[in-house]
Protein backbone atom coordinates (compact mmCIF):
# COMPACT_ATOMS: atom_id res chain seq x y z
CA UNK A 1 0.00 0.00 0.00
CA UNK A 2 2.90 2.32 0.82
CA UNK A 3 4.47 1.77 -2.61
CA UNK A 4 1.12 2.49 -4.27
CA UNK A 5 0.93 5.86 -2.51
CA UNK A 6 4.47 6.71 -3.64
CA UNK A 7 3.61 5.88 -7.24
CA UNK A 8 0.43 7.97 -7.13
CA UNK A 9 2.30 10.97 -5.70
CA UNK A 10 4.97 10.62 -8.40
CA UNK A 11 2.30 10.54 -11.11
CA UNK A 12 0.61 13.65 -9.74
CA UNK A 13 3.88 15.56 -9.56
CA UNK A 14 4.84 14.55 -13.08
CA UNK A 15 1.38 15.53 -14.38
CA UNK A 16 1.68 18.94 -12.78
CA UNK A 17 5.20 19.54 -14.09
CA UNK A 18 4.12 18.52 -17.61
CA UNK A 19 2.64 21.96 -18.12
CA UNK A 20 6.17 23.40 -17.94
CA UNK A 21 7.15 21.57 -21.12
CA UNK A 22 3.91 20.71 -22.92
CA UNK A 23 1.35 22.57 -24.96
CA UNK A 24 -0.94 24.86 -23.00
CA UNK A 25 -4.28 25.99 -24.43
CA UNK A 26 -6.14 29.15 -23.55
CA UNK A 27 -9.08 27.10 -22.24
CA UNK A 28 -6.74 25.34 -19.81
CA UNK A 29 -5.56 28.76 -18.66
CA UNK A 30 -9.15 29.84 -17.99
CA UNK A 31 -9.84 26.70 -15.96
CA UNK A 32 -6.59 26.82 -13.99
CA UNK A 33 -6.98 30.52 -13.25
CA UNK A 34 -10.46 29.89 -11.85
CA UNK A 35 -9.15 27.12 -9.60
CA UNK A 36 -6.10 29.08 -8.51
CA UNK A 37 -7.46 32.60 -8.04
CA UNK A 38 -7.86 33.55 -4.34
CA UNK A 39 -11.45 34.67 -4.90
CA UNK A 40 -12.47 31.02 -5.39
CA UNK A 41 -12.29 30.54 -1.61
CA UNK A 42 -15.00 33.15 -1.19
CA UNK A 43 -17.45 30.99 -3.13
CA UNK A 44 -17.33 28.27 -0.48
CA UNK A 45 -17.66 30.81 2.31
CA UNK A 46 -20.80 32.26 0.70
CA UNK A 47 -22.43 28.83 0.60
CA UNK A 48 -21.46 28.07 4.22
CA UNK A 49 -22.76 31.43 5.42
CA UNK A 50 -26.05 30.82 3.62
CA UNK A 51 -26.43 27.41 5.25
CA UNK A 52 -25.77 28.81 8.73
CA UNK A 53 -28.19 31.72 8.27
CA UNK A 54 -30.94 29.48 6.91
CA UNK A 55 -30.46 27.07 9.82
CA UNK A 56 -30.79 29.96 12.26
CA UNK A 57 -33.95 31.27 10.60
CA UNK A 58 -35.51 27.78 10.61
CA UNK A 59 -35.23 27.73 14.40
CA UNK A 60 -37.76 30.57 14.65
CA UNK A 61 -40.60 28.00 14.89
CA UNK A 62 -38.94 26.09 17.71
CA UNK A 63 -40.39 26.65 21.21
CA UNK A 64 -38.89 29.74 22.81
CA UNK A 65 -37.93 29.67 26.50
CA UNK A 66 -37.45 32.72 28.72
CA UNK A 67 -36.72 33.17 32.42
CA UNK A 68 -37.24 36.34 34.46
CA UNK A 69 -37.35 37.41 38.08
CA UNK A 70 -38.16 40.55 39.98
CA UNK A 71 -38.33 41.92 43.49
CA UNK A 72 -40.31 45.11 44.14
CA UNK A 73 -41.31 47.39 46.97
CA UNK A 74 -44.19 49.78 46.53
CA UNK A 75 -45.29 52.68 48.72
CA UNK A 76 -48.92 51.70 48.70
CA UNK A 77 -51.07 48.68 47.97
CA UNK A 78 -54.67 48.02 47.14
CA UNK A 79 -56.89 47.62 50.21
CA UNK A 80 -60.58 46.95 50.82
CA UNK A 81 -62.10 50.09 52.47
CA UNK A 82 -64.64 48.21 54.61
CA UNK A 83 -64.60 46.56 58.01
CA UNK A 84 -66.47 43.35 58.86
CA UNK A 85 -66.79 42.50 62.57
CA UNK A 86 -65.20 39.16 63.41
CA UNK A 87 -63.45 38.91 60.06
CA UNK A 88 -59.97 40.19 59.26
CA UNK A 89 -59.66 41.29 55.67
CA UNK A 90 -56.07 40.68 54.54
CA UNK A 91 -54.01 43.39 52.87
CA UNK A 92 -51.26 43.07 50.28
CA UNK A 93 -47.63 43.26 51.34
CA UNK A 94 -45.63 46.16 49.97
CA UNK A 95 -42.69 43.91 49.11
CA UNK A 96 -43.32 41.41 46.33
CA UNK A 97 -41.12 38.72 44.71
CA UNK A 98 -41.48 36.66 41.56
CA UNK A 99 -39.58 34.14 39.42
CA UNK A 100 -41.25 33.43 36.09
CA UNK A 101 -40.47 30.93 33.34
CA UNK A 102 -42.29 31.04 30.00
CA UNK A 103 -42.40 28.67 27.05
CA UNK A 104 -43.97 30.12 23.89
CA UNK A 105 -44.68 28.57 20.53
CA UNK A 106 -45.29 30.65 17.40
CA UNK A 107 -48.20 29.37 15.35
CA UNK A 108 -48.08 32.00 12.61
CA UNK A 109 -45.65 34.93 12.44
CA UNK A 110 -47.26 36.70 9.50
CA UNK A 111 -44.65 35.39 7.06
CA UNK A 112 -41.63 36.98 8.77
CA UNK A 113 -39.67 33.72 8.92
CA UNK A 114 -40.38 32.97 5.29
CA UNK A 115 -39.40 36.53 4.33
CA UNK A 116 -36.11 36.20 6.25
CA UNK A 117 -35.40 32.89 4.52
CA UNK A 118 -36.02 34.40 1.08
CA UNK A 119 -33.89 37.44 1.94
CA UNK A 120 -30.97 35.19 2.93
CA UNK A 121 -31.23 33.17 -0.28
CA UNK A 122 -31.49 36.33 -2.38
CA UNK A 123 -28.48 37.93 -0.69
CA UNK A 124 -26.39 34.78 -1.13
CA UNK A 125 -27.36 34.61 -4.81
CA UNK A 126 -26.29 38.23 -5.28
CA UNK A 127 -22.94 37.46 -3.67
CA UNK A 128 -22.47 34.36 -5.83
CA UNK A 129 -23.37 36.29 -8.98
CA UNK A 130 -20.99 39.10 -8.04
CA UNK A 131 -18.29 36.49 -7.49
CA UNK A 132 -18.91 35.10 -10.99
CA UNK A 133 -18.66 38.62 -12.43
CA UNK A 134 -15.31 39.15 -10.69
CA UNK A 135 -14.03 35.77 -11.85
CA UNK A 136 -15.16 36.43 -15.41
CA UNK A 137 -13.04 39.58 -15.49
CA UNK A 138 -9.96 37.37 -15.17
CA UNK A 139 -10.57 36.09 -18.70
CA UNK A 140 -9.65 39.45 -20.19
CA UNK A 141 -6.36 39.51 -18.28
CA UNK A 142 -5.61 35.93 -19.33
CA UNK A 143 -6.31 36.89 -22.95
CA UNK A 144 -3.85 39.80 -22.82
CA UNK A 145 -1.10 37.63 -21.33
CA UNK A 146 -1.76 34.57 -23.52
CA UNK A 147 -1.89 36.41 -26.83
CA UNK A 148 0.99 38.64 -25.77
CA UNK A 149 3.13 35.52 -25.33
CA UNK A 150 1.97 34.12 -28.67
CA UNK A 151 2.93 37.35 -30.41
CA UNK A 152 6.34 37.33 -28.73
CA UNK A 153 6.85 33.71 -29.80
CA UNK A 154 6.13 34.67 -33.40
CA UNK A 155 8.51 37.61 -33.22
CA UNK A 156 11.26 35.52 -31.63
CA UNK A 157 10.88 32.87 -34.33
CA UNK A 158 11.06 35.49 -37.07
CA UNK A 159 14.02 37.08 -35.34
CA UNK A 160 15.87 33.77 -35.43
CA UNK A 161 15.22 33.46 -39.16
CA UNK A 162 16.36 37.05 -39.70
CA UNK A 163 19.55 36.44 -37.74
CA UNK A 164 20.24 33.33 -39.79
CA UNK A 165 19.77 35.33 -43.01
CA UNK A 166 22.07 38.04 -41.68
CA UNK A 167 24.72 35.43 -40.87
CA UNK A 168 24.58 34.13 -44.41
CA UNK A 169 24.91 37.66 -45.80
CA UNK A 170 27.72 38.45 -43.36
CA UNK A 171 29.74 35.50 -44.58
CA UNK A 172 28.91 36.42 -48.18
CA UNK A 173 29.95 40.05 -47.60
CA UNK A 174 33.26 38.92 -46.07
CA UNK A 175 33.82 36.81 -49.18
CA UNK A 176 33.01 39.82 -51.37
CA UNK A 177 35.50 41.92 -49.42
CA UNK A 178 38.20 39.28 -49.94
CA UNK A 179 37.47 39.48 -53.66
CA UNK A 180 37.55 43.27 -53.64
CA UNK A 181 33.86 43.75 -54.41
CA UNK A 182 33.08 45.54 -51.11
CA UNK A 183 35.15 47.15 -48.39
CA UNK A 184 35.36 46.86 -44.58
CA UNK A 185 32.61 49.43 -43.95
CA UNK A 186 30.15 47.19 -45.80
CA UNK A 187 31.10 44.23 -43.60
CA UNK A 188 30.70 46.46 -40.54
CA UNK A 189 27.22 47.50 -41.70
CA UNK A 190 26.09 43.86 -41.79
CA UNK A 191 27.71 43.23 -38.42
CA UNK A 192 25.95 46.23 -36.86
CA UNK A 193 22.61 44.94 -38.15
CA UNK A 194 23.43 41.53 -36.63
CA UNK A 195 24.15 43.09 -33.23
CA UNK A 196 21.00 45.23 -33.39
CA UNK A 197 18.86 42.22 -34.30
CA UNK A 198 20.47 40.27 -31.46
CA UNK A 199 19.61 43.04 -29.00
CA UNK A 200 16.01 43.04 -30.20
CA UNK A 201 15.84 39.27 -29.74
CA UNK A 202 17.20 39.58 -26.19
CA UNK A 203 14.52 42.16 -25.40
CA UNK A 204 11.83 39.87 -26.84
CA UNK A 205 13.09 36.97 -24.70
CA UNK A 206 13.04 39.17 -21.60
CA UNK A 207 9.49 40.33 -22.31
CA UNK A 208 8.35 36.75 -22.85
CA UNK A 209 9.85 35.67 -19.53
CA UNK A 210 7.98 38.46 -17.75
CA UNK A 211 4.69 37.51 -19.44
CA UNK A 212 5.20 33.82 -18.67
CA UNK A 213 5.83 34.59 -15.00
CA UNK A 214 2.67 36.68 -14.78
CA UNK A 215 0.61 34.00 -16.51
CA UNK A 216 2.07 31.36 -14.19
CA UNK A 217 1.07 33.43 -11.16
CA UNK A 218 -2.47 33.79 -12.49
CA UNK A 219 -3.11 30.14 -13.32
CA UNK A 220 -1.02 28.56 -10.55
CA UNK A 221 0.98 26.28 -12.89
CA UNK A 222 4.80 26.06 -13.13
CA UNK A 223 5.51 27.69 -16.48
CA UNK A 224 8.99 28.51 -17.78
CA UNK A 225 10.82 29.38 -20.98
CA UNK A 226 10.21 25.86 -22.30
CA UNK A 227 6.43 26.27 -22.11
CA UNK A 228 4.72 26.49 -25.46
CA UNK A 229 1.27 27.93 -25.93
CA UNK A 230 -1.11 26.45 -28.47
CA UNK A 231 -2.31 29.08 -30.90
CA UNK A 232 -6.13 29.02 -31.16
CA UNK A 233 -7.72 28.59 -34.54
CA UNK A 234 -8.99 31.66 -36.37
CA UNK A 235 -12.77 31.87 -36.04
CA UNK A 236 -14.53 31.54 -39.35
CA UNK A 237 -17.82 32.77 -37.91
CA UNK A 238 -18.55 35.07 -35.01
CA UNK A 239 -21.62 34.89 -32.82
CA UNK A 240 -24.55 37.24 -33.19
CA UNK A 241 -24.39 40.63 -31.53
CA UNK A 242 -27.71 40.08 -29.78
CA UNK A 243 -26.53 37.01 -27.84
CA UNK A 244 -25.19 38.20 -24.48
CA UNK A 245 -24.78 35.55 -21.82
CA UNK A 246 -22.51 37.43 -19.47
CA UNK A 247 -22.62 36.76 -15.68
CA UNK A 248 -23.70 40.37 -15.20
CA UNK A 249 -27.14 39.32 -16.49
CA UNK A 250 -27.47 36.79 -13.65
CA UNK A 251 -26.28 39.46 -11.20
CA UNK A 252 -29.00 41.89 -12.27
CA UNK A 253 -31.62 39.12 -11.96
CA UNK A 254 -30.34 38.28 -8.48
CA UNK A 255 -30.46 41.93 -7.41
CA UNK A 256 -34.04 42.21 -8.65
CA UNK A 257 -34.96 39.07 -6.70
CA UNK A 258 -33.36 40.58 -3.63
CA UNK A 259 -35.57 43.65 -3.88
CA UNK A 260 -38.63 41.42 -4.31
CA UNK A 261 -37.64 39.59 -1.12
CA UNK A 262 -37.42 42.94 0.64
CA UNK A 263 -40.91 43.79 -0.60
CA UNK A 264 -42.24 40.55 0.86
CA UNK A 265 -40.49 41.32 4.17
CA UNK A 266 -42.14 44.77 4.35
CA UNK A 267 -45.57 43.25 3.82
CA UNK A 268 -44.90 40.50 6.37
CA UNK A 269 -43.89 43.04 9.02
CA UNK A 270 -47.40 44.51 8.88
CA UNK A 271 -49.19 41.22 9.50
CA UNK A 272 -50.46 39.99 12.91
CA UNK A 273 -48.65 37.21 14.77
CA UNK A 274 -50.32 34.39 16.65
CA UNK A 275 -48.95 31.90 19.18
CA UNK A 276 -49.50 29.97 22.42
CA UNK A 277 -47.61 30.19 25.70
CA UNK A 278 -47.29 28.56 29.12
CA UNK A 279 -45.96 30.38 32.18
CA UNK A 280 -44.86 28.85 35.41
CA UNK A 281 -43.68 30.83 38.39
CA UNK A 282 -43.00 31.08 42.08
CA UNK A 283 -43.52 34.23 44.07
CA UNK A 284 -45.11 36.25 46.82
CA UNK A 285 -47.94 36.71 46.32
CA UNK A 286 -49.01 34.02 43.87
CA UNK A 287 -52.06 34.32 41.69
CA UNK A 288 -54.14 34.99 44.79
CA UNK A 289 -53.23 38.59 45.51
CA UNK A 290 -54.61 38.40 49.06
CA UNK A 291 -52.49 35.41 50.05
CA UNK A 292 -49.25 36.98 51.25
CA UNK A 293 -47.19 33.78 51.04
CA UNK A 294 -44.79 32.26 48.52
CA UNK A 295 -46.78 30.15 46.09
CA UNK A 296 -46.19 28.31 42.82
CA UNK A 297 -48.47 29.12 39.92
CA UNK A 298 -49.02 28.46 36.21
CA UNK A 299 -50.76 30.24 33.35
CA UNK A 300 -51.41 29.09 29.81
CA UNK A 301 -53.10 30.75 26.88
CA UNK A 302 -52.96 32.17 23.38
CA UNK A 303 -51.37 35.45 22.30
CA UNK A 304 -52.13 37.75 19.38
CA UNK A 305 -49.86 40.68 18.59
CA UNK A 306 -50.11 43.24 15.81
CA UNK A 307 -47.65 46.09 15.43
CA UNK A 308 -49.41 48.91 13.57
CA UNK A 309 -46.40 51.20 13.77
CA UNK A 310 -44.89 49.62 10.65
CA UNK A 311 -47.74 51.04 8.59
CA UNK A 312 -46.21 54.53 9.01
CA UNK A 313 -43.17 53.57 6.92
CA UNK A 314 -44.73 50.89 4.69
CA UNK A 315 -45.43 53.15 1.71
CA UNK A 316 -41.98 54.79 1.74
CA UNK A 317 -40.26 51.42 2.07
CA UNK A 318 -42.15 50.01 -0.91
CA UNK A 319 -41.37 53.08 -3.01
CA UNK A 320 -37.70 52.76 -2.06
CA UNK A 321 -37.75 49.15 -3.23
CA UNK A 322 -39.39 50.16 -6.54
CA UNK A 323 -36.63 52.74 -7.05
CA UNK A 324 -34.03 50.05 -6.39
CA UNK A 325 -35.58 47.78 -9.03
CA UNK A 326 -35.63 50.62 -11.55
CA UNK A 327 -31.97 51.32 -10.76
CA UNK A 328 -31.08 47.68 -11.48
CA UNK A 329 -32.90 47.84 -14.82
CA UNK A 330 -31.07 51.04 -15.72
CA UNK A 331 -27.76 49.32 -14.94
CA UNK A 332 -28.79 46.36 -17.09
CA UNK A 333 -29.71 48.59 -20.04
CA UNK A 334 -26.51 50.60 -19.68
CA UNK A 335 -24.40 47.44 -19.59
CA UNK A 336 -26.10 46.05 -22.70
CA UNK A 337 -25.73 49.39 -24.50
CA UNK A 338 -22.00 49.60 -23.74
CA UNK A 339 -21.55 45.93 -24.57
CA UNK A 340 -23.19 46.47 -27.94
CA UNK A 341 -20.92 49.45 -28.64
CA UNK A 342 -17.84 47.39 -27.76
CA UNK A 343 -19.02 44.56 -29.99
CA UNK A 344 -19.53 46.96 -32.88
CA UNK A 345 -16.06 48.38 -32.42
CA UNK A 346 -14.39 44.97 -32.10
CA UNK A 347 -16.26 43.54 -35.10
CA UNK A 348 -15.04 46.47 -37.18
CA UNK A 349 -11.49 45.81 -36.01
CA UNK A 350 -11.88 42.11 -36.76
CA UNK A 351 -13.02 42.82 -40.32
CA UNK A 352 -10.18 45.33 -40.75
CA UNK A 353 -7.53 42.87 -39.61
CA UNK A 354 -8.95 40.16 -41.86
CA UNK A 355 -8.77 42.50 -44.87
CA UNK A 356 -5.22 43.54 -43.99
CA UNK A 357 -4.16 39.90 -43.64
CA UNK A 358 -5.33 39.19 -47.17
CA UNK A 359 -2.41 41.27 -48.52
CA UNK A 360 0.29 40.18 -46.07
CA UNK A 361 1.43 37.11 -48.01
CA UNK A 362 1.66 39.07 -51.24
CA UNK A 363 3.68 41.83 -49.53
CA UNK A 364 6.09 39.26 -48.07
CA UNK A 365 6.46 37.52 -51.44
CA UNK A 366 7.34 40.78 -53.18
CA UNK A 367 9.68 41.85 -50.38
CA UNK A 368 11.46 38.51 -50.65
CA UNK A 369 11.83 38.98 -54.41
CA UNK A 370 13.30 42.44 -53.81
CA UNK A 371 15.84 41.00 -51.35
CA UNK A 372 16.87 38.26 -53.79
CA UNK A 373 17.28 40.89 -56.51
CA UNK A 374 19.30 43.09 -54.17
CA UNK A 375 21.59 40.19 -53.32
CA UNK A 376 22.21 39.64 -57.00
CA UNK A 377 22.87 43.36 -57.55
CA UNK A 378 25.27 43.41 -54.62
CA UNK A 379 27.15 40.48 -56.12
CA UNK A 380 27.40 42.45 -59.36
CA UNK A 381 28.46 45.57 -57.47
CA UNK A 382 25.54 47.74 -58.62
CA UNK A 383 24.17 48.49 -55.09
CA UNK A 384 25.68 48.89 -51.64
CA UNK A 385 25.39 46.62 -48.63
CA UNK A 386 23.35 49.34 -46.92
CA UNK A 387 20.73 49.03 -49.65
CA UNK A 388 20.59 45.27 -49.11
CA UNK A 389 20.24 45.72 -45.33
CA UNK A 390 17.37 48.14 -45.93
CA UNK A 391 15.56 45.64 -48.15
CA UNK A 392 16.16 42.78 -45.70
CA UNK A 393 14.80 44.85 -42.82
CA UNK A 394 11.72 45.73 -44.89
CA UNK A 395 11.17 42.02 -45.56
CA UNK A 396 11.56 41.26 -41.84
CA UNK A 397 9.06 44.00 -40.93
CA UNK A 398 6.57 42.56 -43.43
CA UNK A 399 6.84 39.14 -41.79
CA UNK A 400 6.46 40.65 -38.32
CA UNK A 401 3.42 42.61 -39.47
CA UNK A 402 1.81 39.41 -40.74
CA UNK A 403 2.42 37.71 -37.38
CA UNK A 404 0.97 40.71 -35.54
CA UNK A 405 -2.10 40.83 -37.76
CA UNK A 406 -2.72 37.09 -37.33
CA UNK A 407 -2.56 37.32 -33.53
CA UNK A 408 -4.70 40.47 -33.58
CA UNK A 409 -7.42 38.66 -35.54
CA UNK A 410 -7.51 35.75 -33.09
CA UNK A 411 -7.34 37.98 -30.02
CA UNK A 412 -10.11 40.24 -31.32
CA UNK A 413 -12.29 37.19 -31.98
CA UNK A 414 -11.73 36.03 -28.40
CA UNK A 415 -12.50 39.50 -27.08
CA UNK A 416 -15.82 39.41 -28.93
CA UNK A 417 -16.43 35.94 -27.53
CA UNK A 418 -15.61 37.28 -24.08
CA UNK A 419 -18.11 40.12 -24.51
CA UNK A 420 -20.96 37.76 -25.31
CA UNK A 421 -19.81 34.68 -23.33
CA UNK A 422 -21.05 32.35 -26.04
Amino acid sequence: MRWLKIILVALLLSAKSFCSFGQLTIEQCYESARENYPLIQQYGLINLSEQYDLANVSKAYLPQFSLSSKATYQTDVTSVPISIPGYDIPTLAKDQYQILAEVSQSIWDGGVTRANREAIRAQSEVERSQFEVNMYGIKERINNLFFGILLLDQQISLSDIYLADLEVNYLRTVSYMDNGVVNQSDVDAVRVEQLTAGQNRTQLISNRTAYINMLSAFIGLPLDEQTRLEKPQVFTRLGTAEAVNRPEMALYDAQRSQFNAQRFAVKASNMPQFGVFVQGGYGKPGLNMFDDKFKAFAIGGVRLSWNFGNYYTRRNNLMKIDNGIRSVEVQRETFLFNNDLQQTQLRSQYDKYRQIMADDDEIIRMRSNIVRASEAKLENGTISVTDLMRDMLAEQNAKVNKAVHEIEVIQTAYEIKNLTNE
